[in-house]
């Protein structure tokens, strides 16, 4: 046992090392308190974060959260090599709890592909089984299933049953050609549609009746309706799959329309779960005989918007009765516009402002509330009420800073047009806001993939039903390319979703106009002068940027030309697979635009409408219907006799509009 010091001096000098020690313990203290006040006072990295400064993070910080972060962040950005991102992302695996778990998985999962880029099987097999033993239920463990099922097959039926909607699981489907769970999970998989045909075709006799319904089923999502009727043969469809058929066949020929009247009329009749939307599929219909259908149905159904806006717009009930009950449901902002859309094109202004004004413009979604306000302040003008015209434009202009309704307000106002630009627009990440923390954190950190694929696992391969939630999906989409899709659920959110402010609404608006093949449609542009901005106005209305794509009509590619008029501009034959080609289509579309223009005179009304319905049918227009295409360009579109063509031109002129103005802040659009 120590004896306690005896002389002054020790007791002195055992003091003095106590208070070293204390000193000492303090200053730790206080540098662990420093660097906990430093790391959360560092802003949080985001794919706004620069390069230099990721890299600082990922070498000097001393947060171990924040290091992996930026090395996630790293391996995100487009020109980092297989062998950068191995490099970045080793050790960053660490964490089994919360958010640390999502990342880790993650880390692990983009490794393991970093290794296999860089030909380093071995490595990349260890980082697939780690991944799988340590988070075997994690998304990212979806692909450690593929990647080792193709040594052990039981580990695909694993992956099938474990994450059946996962784009892993739909692969490994589609490879091993099982029809069924594609039909299920994943019909508009790449590749899918090919597959359910086949299999209900040649198969069609070993299959049951389950079986039949959901291949059509399927195909009734990829809009095969014709198909779908024939895969069921003589199988009855059940309620549900006879409304996914409807939707399709409405736009079909009169005996398809007929057909899908027949069996929305049972369904609405039976009064099931599925009545409501069944009368809501029937008030949609374009045939005239829909209306006598409606008449037929249980009177709680016919009580509904849909149903009494059908019967208005048909003259049988008051649209005014049906504005009062329903002015929150989509189907009266719509017979609010076709009855003033009619008062409009008689010059009747009094009354096209008594149905402008029946809804508040406030409770519109933003570019419903910007038309309504636009009209407003046209009709106001006519009757000669030049001050409430002027503020009817500004906050149309306020509720929608972009597209097809703040560009003519802004003619209206007679505005300067020399700020305008085809500059490349600064759109900075935005955060995903999706409800989820797991998600939001992958996409915090640039990693859109794995949140589109956590995503789709969640939702468990279902369509999004909530405008909400549309608008997520939409965003994820787009991030990942799938513009074809996401471009289309973000328009359909917009005329859904409540008004924001200026600003929310921009942000809207630039998620919307995404710039995507600006070499080929730059050197298109330089080489035949036509605007940059009109060229992407017209491949976003067209194709969405997927240049794959082909209409009914026989038109492919990122502007849409059909084989004849291309093959005539180029000189030479050409098909779709020719035409599939970006540049080539972007070269030969410019040079057919700038016929159009020149032959138009330069009028961006003329020459739009000309593309989509024919320079013919348009000449034909100018003169006919009693508007003035130079003074009233707005009402000579409103009178387009094709809803098609009319609709069309509205939505590559606010293209347009957009493009110009994508790179103006929100300080100048919305003050």
């Amino acid at each position: 046992m120590a004896q306690r010091p005896r002389s002054a001096e020790g007791r002195q000098s055992l003091l003095g090392t106590a208070l070293l020690g204390l000193c000492c313990l303090g200053t730790g203290v206080a540098l662990a308190a420093g660097r906990q006040v430093l790391v959360q006072l560092a802003p949080p990295l985001t794919p706004n974060s620069s390069p230099a400064e990721l890299t600082r993070s990922r070498k000097h910080s001393l947060d171990p959260d924040r290091r992996r972060d930026a090395a996630l962040l790293l391996s995100a950005q487009a020109k980092s090599s297989p062998e950068d991102r191995r490099h970045w992302l080793q050790g960053q695996g660490w964490g089994n709890r919360g958010s640390n778990k999502v990342l880790a998985a993650i880390s692990l999962k983009r490794a393991a592909l970093a290794a296999q880029a860089s030909g380093r099987p071995q490595e990349a097999q260890a980082l697939w089984a780690e991944l799988l033993r340590r988070f075997p239920r994690e998304p990212a463990s979806a692909d450690a299933l593929y990647a080792l099922g193709r040594q052990q097959p039981k580990l695909r039926l694993t992956l099938l049953e474990r994450f059946a909607a996962h784009p892993a699981a739909l692969a490994a489907a589609l490879e091993a050609g099982d029809a069924l769970h594609l039909a299920r999970w994943g019909a508009r998989w790449p590749g899918a549609e090919a597959l359910l045909l086949q299999t209900c075709e040649t198969r069609a006799a070993a299959l049951s009746a389950e079986d039949k319904q959901l291949l059509a089923a399927g195909l009734a999502q990829l809009g095969r309706s014709e198909a779908a009727l024939r895969c069921l043969g003589d199988t009855p469809a059940t309620a549900e799959l006879q409304l996914r058929l409807a939707q399709t066949l409405l736009r079909g020929n009169r005996a398809q329309q007929t057909q899908a009247e027949d069996w929305l009329l049972r369904i609405a009749q039976s009064e099931g779960p599925q009545g409501a939307e069944a009368a809501r599929l029937l008030a949609q219909s374009p045939a005239a005989g829909a209306v006598e259908r409606l008449q037929q149905l249980p009177p709680t159904l016919q009580d509904s918007a849909p149903v009494q806006a059908r019967l208005a717009e048909a003259g049988q009930v008051d649209p005014a009765t049906v504005l009062s009950r329903w002015p929150n449901d989509p189907a009266s902002w719509e017979l609010q516009w076709s009855e003033a859309r009619k008062a409009l094109l008689q010059r009747d202004w009094r009354q096209a402002s008594g149905w402008l004004s029946h809804l508040e413009s406030a409770n519109l979604p933003a570019p419903l509330a910007a038309r309504q306000l636009f009209w407003r302040g046209w009709s106001a003008q006519q009757q000669g009420d030049q001050a409430s015209a002027e503020q009817f434009w500004r906050q149309s202009q306020r509720s929608q800073p972009l597209g097809y309704y703040s560009w003519r307000a802004s003619e209206r106002l007679g505005q300067s047009h020399q700020e305008l630009t085809s500059t490349e627009p600064l759109q900075p990440w935005q955060p995903l806001a999706s409800g989820d923390a797991r998600i939001d954190a992958l996409w915090q950190r640039g990693q859109a993939l794995e949140a589109w694929e956590s995503w789709r696992t969640k939702q468990g391969g279902r369509s999004p039903s909530r405008p909400e939630d549309v608008l997520i999906e939409g965003r994820l989409r787009t991030a990942i390319g799938d513009d074809w899709t996401g471009l289309g659920q973000l328009e359909r959110a917009s005329f859904r979703l409540p008004q924001i402010g200026c600003r929310g609404q921009l942000e809207r608006e630039r998620q919307l106009h995404p710039r995507r093949f600006g070499a080929e449609l730059g050197a298109a542009s330089e080489a035949t002068g036509v605007d940059l901005a009109l060229l992407l106005a017209v491949a976003k209305q067209e194709s969405r940027f997927s240049p794959s794509v082909r209409s009914g009509a026989g038109a492919s590619g990122l502007l849409q030309l059909m084989p004849a008029t291309a093959s005539e501009l180029a000189g030479e034959p050409l098909d779709h697979q020719a035409l599939s080609d970006p540049a080539r289509n972007a070269a030969l579309g410019a040079a057919y635009l700038k016929q159009l223009l020149s032959s138009s005179g330069g009028n961006l009304f003329q020459t739009i409408a000309s593309y989509n319905a024919g320079p013919g049918a348009v000449v034909s227009w100018l003169h006919s219907r009693g508007f003035d295409l130079q003074r009233e360009p707005e009402l000579w579109t409103e009178a387009i006799p094709y809803p098609e063509t009319r609709l069309y031109t509205k939505k590559v002129l606010g293209n347009y509009w957009s493009y110009r103005r994508l790179a103006e802040s929100a300080e100048t659009l919305c003050r």
